[in-house]
């Protein structure tokens, strides 16, 4: 199944044996005419995405989820069906705004079981609640070994290029194969730092072009703290137990979610959390890597100005447009904020 950016409940796929496969747009040149029936000021999420189905690109898939993260990709659950030729299976998921109210885990819980319920019909798999247990399980761990190598960033020898590789392959692999992968990887954790760049707080929707993180390394900086959309903001920790009700279970996983703008977060609240990522990573900037008309993420940008700006950090603004590789403007914007967080660094 494909499936949009950016909150889906994986979990009751798996429960299915439903493989996601994850479309961030795909990046690059649209792939297709049909980019021209979006809007210019669109996100290039969107208007790649509409191209690539319309084209073929994804016939390979038995269908497609739409979750409404903004109204961009709500309106493409329409687009792709009546115009981008699309014919095959297509759902939709609904997010509850809000947090911890008990109108949104009633919505929730409505919205995940008839999402199920579809998905049943579709595949002709019976979701008993004792799949479905066993997938949060599966998926708690993957989450657990997620947190782990993004909160020992600093402990992990490896580049950031091999790093977001590895936890970006859980877009597309089978969540059992992904597990392997990153037990594998946190077995290589180490008791001492093994990085030696300057640590910074990245915040964005989606780590694209993903030569960035290799202009980051190059420049002598590193990401050691991360609210990526795609990455960070999908990693779950739980410490509590785990509910004996599998759906109410669900229900808390969801809503466990580091803040997040397209699931309404309070914007308190996600400056909170942010301020706490950077000084938990002894974070020295703040690159702020949105994609152009991206509305949910560009609405926090003046409050991530504000809040950093206050405690000294500086803030280097990036956007883009889902480009195959960084510009030659954005690398030298990148490598200067770099400098200057080392001259900074020289004159403390």
């Amino acid at each position: 199944m494909a499936v949009l950016p950016i909150h889906y409940p994986k979990e009751i796929l798996t429960a299915l044996d439903i493989l996601a496969v994850e479309m961030w747009g795909p990046p690059g040149p649209p792939r297709g005419a049909a980019a021209g029936r979006i809007q210019s000021y669109v996100c290039a999420v969107v208007r790649n995405a509409l191209a690539f189905l319309a084209s073929g690109g994804a016939e390979v898939v038995d269908g497609v989820l739409f979750p409404h993260t903004c109204d961009s990709l709500q309106g493409l659950a329409t687009q792709a069906t009546d115009l981008g030729g699309w014919g095959k299976a297509a759902f939709v998921f609904q997010h509850p705004r809000g947090g911890e109210r008990a109108s949104a885990r009633r919505f929730a819980l409505e919205e995940l079981r008839s999402l199920a319920r579809e998905l049943e019909a579709w595949t002709g798999r019976s979701l008993s609640p004792e799949l479905l247990a066993a997938a949060i399980r599966l998926h708690d761990e993957i989450d657990g070994c997620r947190a782990s190598l993004l909160d020992g960033r600093a402990r992990l020898p490896i580049g950031d290029p091999e790093l977001y590789a590895l936890l970006r392959r859980g877009e597309w692999l089978w969540p059992e194969e992904h597990l392997a992968e990153l037990r594998s990887a946190v077995g290589r954790l180490g008791p001492e730092p093994a990085q030696t760049g300057l640590p910074l707080l990245v915040t964005g929707y989606v780590p694209e072009p993903m030569s960035l993180l290799a202009t980051l390394n190059d420049a002598g900086a590193f990401v050691a703290a991360d609210d990526y959309a795609a990455v960070g903001r999908r990693v779950v920790r739980r410490n509590g137990v785990a509910d004996a009700d599998p759906w109410a279970d669900l229900i808390s996983r969801y809503l466990a979610h580091p803040p997040c703008p397209t699931r309404g977060t309070d914007l308190a609240v996600r400056m909170r959390h942010l301020v706490s990522l950077a000084e938990a990573s002894g974070a020295l900037g703040v690159l702020v890597h949105v994609q152009k008309f991206c509305e949910p993420e560009l609405f926090d940008v003046p409050a991530i100005l504000a809040a950093f700006t206050a405690r000294g950090l500086p803030v280097l603004v990036l956007e883009g447009e889902l480009e195959r590789s960084l510009s030659g403007q954005a690398e030298t914007r990148v490598e200067a904020f770099v400098e200057l967080l080392r001259a900074r660094g020289r004159a403390a």
